[in-house]
This record gives structure tokens, C-alpha cells and sequence, in this order.
């Protein structure tokens, strides 16, 4: 259990990730600081409302802010003088950081070397930030483990993720700070990104247009995805930040995946049979095959046995449980 007293820094807290986790930690009676930019990358009304749901909470305080500027940084770890940082701030996105890299080496390299910083200045009990599937790029062997070689990264988002890692090793090598990254794996559930797949292949069926599928249009080449539930990533990440590493350099990385990786097919068959029983008429998208765009790798596929052995914990939740979810949210916020 986290102690009560302890203050938790969160960067990215109006994202999809962070509000979930503020939530929780909220609703257990902890004093929680946000930090977010509130960037337009997408829809920032739905940012808005993840942020006014934890705005009525008495132990919640919020400061926009970018982790680029640095002094701004150093300043709100002064103020605050956080216990726990867990940093989930970060440009998102692998086909968005082919057009716009300058923002990537903004938020994910700069920002990461200003959060990491302040821990340094600014001492804390553990920081944990967020890694990517996306290290493992082009690896054949599946499921991906924690001591593979992440060393060919397939796109620039990936590659800071590797960077951040690095980084993360070599201050925690150096000053002795406790961290911990965190490997995640295809995130969805209600309230998420809408640049992810799923949400998008919403968004095209109430516009009534076609759905693009990127894997040439082959079935037996279909893409493997280890889609990983909100909730059990939020279970995850609050049983690891009592989970402090030690020993000459305190740093460890997890996996936090489904463990049960999805053909894309199937995936997108079972989002058709959620909203089929949300709406309660039968549900089809149209669909448009095209060739795998670059950056995009064929499989992600967790091995999960590490973060067992560490925390007792395997996420549980099917893709038919959270798209049940998803579904159901999506047709009530959007007034479908």
C-alpha cells in the first residue's frame, strides 16, 4: 500500500494514461500533482474533460506546464518536492513522428532529460516512467522479453522511447535514483486516445466512411497486437510504485501487456460485435486494405513474467470485456 503522506507527481495527467491513474490514486486518498500541456495533437476537449474529473478532488492540484522548459520544471519540483514521480508526459504516435520529429525530440528526449533532472535535484523515493512496445522494432522472437536486443528501432517515436531507457540507466547508475520503465502494449479502453486504431475505426463508422486496414490486404499476414485493457494497466503501474528497485544501480524495466496477442481481423470482428450490442442493430465496417505504412511492425507480443514474479499480477481482462466498455462509452459521449 502507498503511504497516504506521500506526494505523486504526474506528468501527462490529462492524457488517457495519466487520468486514469490520478483517478485511482485520487479515489485511495492520495495527494496527487498533474502536470500537462494540454497540446492539440488531438481532440483537447476530451483532454478538458478527463482534467474536470479530477479537478473536484480536494488532494488534486493541476499545473499546465510543458517539461521542455526546463526552469519550469526544476520550479514545480521545488515547489512541490515530490516522493513519487511516474512520467507519462510524452509525444505519442509512430506515423504522427514521421511528419512532425521536432515535437518527439521536444517532449520525449528534452523533456524526459528535464524530469529526470529534477529527480536528481530534487531527490524522490522512485521514479517510473513510460517505455513502449515499440522498442523491440522488427523482432521476430515472440513474446517479446524484457532482455532482448532493442537496438533497431523502426521509427523516431521508438527510438526515444529506447533513448528515455538509456537515459533512465545511466542517471540511476550515476545519482542513485530508483526507477522503474514501463514497456506498454497497445493501451485501450473508454476515454482513450483517438489516434489509436480502434477509436478511429469508430470515429469512420458514425461518419460512415471506410475503415483503412494496413496489412496489404492479406489475411494469412494479418497483424498480431497485444491489446492491453486500461484497467489492468493502471493495476500495474499501483502496485509497482511501492515496488522500488535496488542493488548497485537501481533501475528495471517491465512489460505491461496482454499476453494474449490479437490478429487484427479478429480484433476489429470483435469491436463490429460490441457495438452490435451497444446500438442493438448489426454492426459492419467498411473496409479498405492498403500496404503496411512505415514504422508500423508486424507483431507485439508481451512476455509478462517478469512484472508477475515482481507484483503477483497478469493482466486479465479479454478484448471482448473491454471493447464491451469502449463501445458503451464511446455511443454514450459522443451521443451516438
Amino acid at each position: 500500500m502507498i503511504e497516504k503522506n506521500k506526494k505523486i507527481l504526474i506528468t501527462g495527467v490529462a492524457g488517457f494514461i495519466g487520468y486514469f491513474l490520478a483517478k485511482r490514486l485520487l479515489e485511495d486518498g492520495n495527494k496527487v500533482i498533474g502536470i500537462d500541456n494540454m497540446n492539440d495533437y488531438y481532440d483537447v476537449n476530451l483532454k478538458n474533460d478527463r482534467l474536470e474529473e479530477l479537478m473536484p478532488y480536494r488532494q488534486f492540484e493541476f499545473i499546465r506546464m510543458d517539461i521542455s522548459d526546463k526552469q519550469a520544471t526544476l520550479d514545480a519540483f521545488s515547489r512541490y518536492q515530490p516522493d513519487i514521480v511516474i512520467h507519462l508526459a510524452a509525444q505519442a504516435g509512430v506515423r504522427y513522428s514521421l511528419e512532425n520529429p521536432d515535437t518527439y525530440i521536444q517532449s520525449n528526449i528534452s523533456g524526459f532529460y528535464h524530469i529526470i533532472e529534477a529527480c536528481r535535484h530534487y531527490p524522490v523515493d522512485h521514479l517510473l516512467y513510460a517505455s513502449s512496445s515499440s522498442v523491440y522494432g522488427m523482432n521476430q522472437k515472440v513474446p517479446f522479453s524484457e532482455s532482448d536486443f532493442v537496438d533497431h528501432p523502426v521509427s523516431l517515436y521508438a527510438a526515444t522511447k529506447k533513448s528515455n531507457e538509456l537515459m533512465a540507466h545511466t542517471y540511476s547508475h550515476l545519482y542513485q535514483i530508483p526507477a522503474t520503465g514501463l514497456r506498454f502494449f497497445t493501451v485501450y479502453g473508454p476515454m482513450g486516445r483517438p489516434d489509436m486504431a480502434y477509436f478511429g475505426f469508430a470515429d469512420k463508422y458514425f461518419a460512415g466512411e471506410p475503415i483503412r486496414i494496413y496489412n496489404n490486404g492479406e489475411f494469412e499476414n494479418d497483424l498480431l497486437r497485444d491489446f492491453t485493457y486500461i484497467d489492468d494497466i493502471i493495476e500495474g503501474l499501483i502496485r509497482l510504485i511501492d515496488h522500488v528497485p535496488d542493488g548497485e544501480i537501481p533501475h528495471v524495466i517491465y512489460n505491461i501487456g496482454n499476453n494474449q496477442p490479437e490478429k487484427l481481423m479478429n480484433f476489429i470482428e470483435t469491436l463490429e460485435g460490441s457495438f452490435s450490442r451497444t446500438l442493438g442493430r448489426k454492426v459492419q465496417f467498411k473496409k479498405v486494405f492498403e500496404q503496411i505504412k512505415p514504422g508500423d511492425v508486424p507483431a507485439t507480443y508481451a512476455s509478462t513474467e517478469k512484472l508477475e514474479q515482481a507484483i503477483q499480477f497478469k493482466p486479465q481482462t479479454t478484448i471482448e470485456e473491454g471493447l464491451d466498455k469502449f463501445a458503451e462509452w464511446y455511443v454514450k459521449y459522443y451521443r451516438r
